[in-house]
């Protein structure tokens, strides 16, 4: 929540109502979001405020009509419907999710079909009998109790009010609950390598690309990146032999992004050729640009551009380009070529201890090795 409020504050001055967020750009929307992750919230933020508009630009009032709206699960519906609306309608997040499961010893796999079914039943039971209590305060008091102190692990139970009337507490296996299915750890998870590439023109501008509205990054800029310089080359619109020339590695940049892991190689490269800054060929991109430091702040990156391009020390880094002739350029741009490609195995595992925080972990430097 702490983490949360700023964010919130210069979301609400830039958009204060749907009306607002609704005739935004999208990159507004996404640069607003930036640093938050699962960008598919905020495309569903901006489309939910264009459909309000069209019909009216009132919100719907019930947790059915709510569903409606794009990117609105049982979870979000509930919660508005019985906090802003007092629907007497359960809510059922991860910490009630913990909550129930422990106070009722449930046996089941919450993560399951049979779990959920029967999470959802109690909560739905408890909130039929809350008698007086508001609706939104009997969901937020849950949920509050399971967040600060039904904690998953070291769990307040002398301070918690349900203690009495908790089987998991009763039995002493307070721990066994709930039960989860077993979990991948991160250094057996299948890894993605790439190469990413930092081209700065005369003018102190990168070039960016921006993925297309499908899949986890959509609508978002990054620097470009693919599985091999040849396929970099291709997503540029770039003759595959002799359209760019990588120069030294800067940086690499690893994070997990279940159910896999991936490895960014960040190179310096240098156009040997002249790029549209039109849509690009591959089906990667829809949008190629030149765009000046300052300017950064003002368009959706993918959190991996954001960290590596927010490093001042890795712009002063980039070598100049060399002023060899186009013909040993060509031979230098497949030389680097072939050194650079990265094939897409497993490499040293990481600390198992680093698997929760390897979202935001951080960049480290490595220099490229010198060739005898």
């Amino acid at each position: 929540v702490a983490t949360a409020i700023p964010y919130w504050q210069r979301w609400m001055a830039a958009f204060p109502t749907a009306g607002a967020l609704a005739e935004a750009p999208l990159d507004a929307v996404l640069a607003a979001w930036s640093g938050l992750g699962y960008y598919s919230r905020a495309r569903n933020l901006h489309r939910g405020a264009q459909q309000v508009m069209r019909s009216g630009g009132t919100m719907p009032a019930s947790a059915a009509a709510l569903r409606e709206l794009p990117g609105v699960g049982a979870y979000t519906a509930h919660a508005i419907a019985s906090i802003a609306y007092q629907e007497p309608t359960a809510v059922v997040d991860g910490n009630v999710n913990r909550l129930l499961a422990r106070v009722f010893a449930v046996s089941d796999n919450v993560k399951a079909r049979a779990g959920q079914v029967r999470i959802a039943g109690l909560a739905d039971t408890i909130m039929a009998a809350r008698g007086a209590i508001v609706p939104g305060d009997l969901n937020q008091a849950m949920m509050e109790l399971g967040a600060l102190v039904c904690t998953p692990t070291s769990p307040a139970c002398p301070i918690c009010p349900l203690r009495d009337l908790c089987q998991a507490h009763r039995m002493g296996q307070v721990d066994a609950f709930p039960v989860l299915p077993a979990r991948r750890a991160a250094q057996d998870l299948p890894e993605i390598r790439h190469i990413a590439t930092l081209v700065i023109d005369d003018k102190q501008r990168v070039l960016l690309t921006r993925r297309t509205q499908q899949g986890l990054f959509a609508g978002l800029w990054e620097l470009p990146q693919a599985a091999s310089p040849s396929d970099l080359a291709s997503a540029l619109g770039l003759p595959a032999r002799d359209g760019i020339e990588l120069g030294h590695r800067v940086t690499s940049r690893a994070q997990v992004l279940a159910p896999r892991r991936l490895r960014v190689d960040l190179f310096s490269a240098r156009l040997l050729r002249t790029p549209s800054l039109g849509k690009p060929e591959n089906p990667r991109y829809d949008a190629m640009a030149w765009v000046a430091q300052a300017q950064l702040t003002t368009l959706g990156l993918a959190s991996a551009t954001r960290e590596l391009l927010a490093k001042d020390a890795l712009w002063k880094r980039i070598k100049k380009p060399s002023t060899s002739s186009p013909r040993g350029s060509a031979r230098s741009s497949r030389a680097s070529a072939s050194s650079a490609t990265i094939p897409a195995t497993t490499t040293t595992p990481k600390p198992r201890r680093a698997r929760r925080a390897a979202s935001t972990s951080s960049a480290t430097t490595k220099p490229r090795s010198k060739r005898k």
